[in-house]
């Protein structure tokens, strides 16, 4: 389970995210064409087949059917959805950015914020129940005021999940569609008789459902590209080989391509970690799918120095990392790439996942280089705003006609320079 910087797993894990997707691409597209032709009929089809489920039975919930599956959570979980969704919506308002109007050289400028009108949310219903997934996508777009949210998510081998439907209802989601997989994105994307065509598509999915994201962008926006969940820790001699064992198994008991990688300096407590992992596996409900998860995606990489472990971090720019040092504070503004970023031996990337506030929606494989959390900034559209006097294009009005001649551009250039002559005109 320990490995080193020259070895082949690094690309392995680098990589791990492409390693299906021509395998499956043909298969997406087939379904993507078939509900863009054949509407609901496509989708009744294929939830049958591949959930067991007949959607001719009950196609979706409205909100007020909805309030029903919320009554039904046993106490203590809906004080811990509550207390969720309560820090979720303090960290997200915190967010909102605001309509502002500025004035320079005698003209006001500005940007004008205004929410997406409808957005549709993924929530995965697989290898298992995501119900702290409805309030990381629903609660931030209610936040930025989303007119509409609806949800679809999977009865998996024909059950309705009663959980994820009563905390649907807790994060204002508006209807739930019971369907899942490429069909889902394709519903939401284009639009059937039954279900609405959205603006945006937001949250994780497998293979299928990230395809499908992949396909429709254009069509709707789309968050980002989730591929199979990873965690990186990079741990110094005061790590807890506990805490660090039980951190990796939070992400490889996710699915077999999720990724769990410590990065250490210390030899004796890379074997500590590793006699963790081995001692804590026999435990997990979930061992066989961990186990591979760790057997082909995951380990102890041991570096020389901390400083080449940061490379390694900035390098594989993973969905969660965590800072298992002495002083994470000193290494905090060197890592260039992460999703989430976990702060001291107390913070368990599951804090993050269920409560803390920020959002566990996360960039994966790789794309924390170039993409952040789901946030508030995904459900709203940013309008420019300008107005200019004729103060201001006698002015600079030069200089634009000036730049739009250097294009070849004349009528650009001639529309301010009507402006301006008639401008002087009635002046006079």
């Amino acid at each position: 389970m320990i490995f080193y910087p020259d070895s082949e797993k690094i690309e392995k894990i680098l990589n791990r995210g492409e390693i299906f997707e021509e395998k499956y691409l043909n298969s997406v597209i087939e379904i993507i064409q078939k509900v863009k032709k054949e509407g609901d009929r496509a989708l009744i089809k294929l939830t049958k087949k591949f959930d067991n489920y007949d959607l001719e039975k009950k196609f979706y919930f409205e909100r007020s059917e909805l309030k029903t599956f919320y009554e039904k959570i046993p106490e203590n979980l809906k004080v811990a959805f509550n207390r969720a969704k309560d820090n979720i919506e303090f960290f997200h308002q915190a967010q909102l950015e605001k309509t502002f109007l500025v004035e320079s050289n005698g003209a006001v400028l500005g940007q004008k914020i205004t929410p997406l009108e409808k957005v549709g949310i993924y929530v995965p219903g697989g290898k298992a129940s995501y119900p702290s997934t409805v309030l990381m996508n629903a609660v931030p777009a209610k936040v930025a005021g989303v007119d509409k949210v609806y949800m679809m998510s999977p009865t998996s081998g024909g059950e309705i999940n009663e959980l994820v439907l009563g905390v649907a209802y807790l994060a204002g989601v508006d209807r739930v569609y019971l369907v899942g997989g490429a069909q889902a994105i394709a519903a939401f994307a284009y639009g059937t008789e039954s279900v609405e065509k959205v603006d945006k598509i937001v949250g994780p999915g497998n293979i299928y459902v990230a395809l499908a994201k992949k396909m429709v962008f254009g069509t709707v926006d789309i968050d980002m590209i989730a591929g199979p969940s990873e965690i990186l820790i990079l741990a110094d001699d005061s790590a807890d080989p506990t805490f660090v064992a039980a951190d990796m198994l939070s992400q490889a008991e996710h699915d077999e391509l999720a990724s769990a990688i410590t990065i250490t300096d210390n030899e004796d407590l890379a074997k500590e970690i590793e006699q963790e992992l081995i001692s804590q596996l026999f435990k997990l409900e979930r061992r066989s799918i961990a186990e591979k998860s760790l057997k082909e995606f995951g380990g102890i990489l041991l570096v020389k120095n901390l400083e080449e472990g940061i490379d390694f971090v900035n390098k594989i720019a993973p969905e969660h990392f965590e800072l298992c040092v002495r002083n994470p504070f000193e290494y905090l503004y060197k890592i260039k790439n992460a999703g989430a970023i976990f702060m001291g031996h107390y913070t368990p990337e599951a804090v993050g996942d269920y409560f803390a506030g920020p959002n566990h929606t996360l960039p994966t494989g790789g794309s924390a280089r170039f993409f952040s959390p789901l946030g508030t900034y995904d459900f709203i559209k940013r309008s420019s705003i300008i107005q200019c006097s004729l103060g201001y294009l006698t002015k600079f009005g030069k200089n634009i006609m000036d730049m739009a001649d250097s294009e070849g551009l004349t009528a650009h250039r001639d529309s301010v320079k009507y402006r301006m002559l008639n401008g002087f005109k009635t002046d006079i």
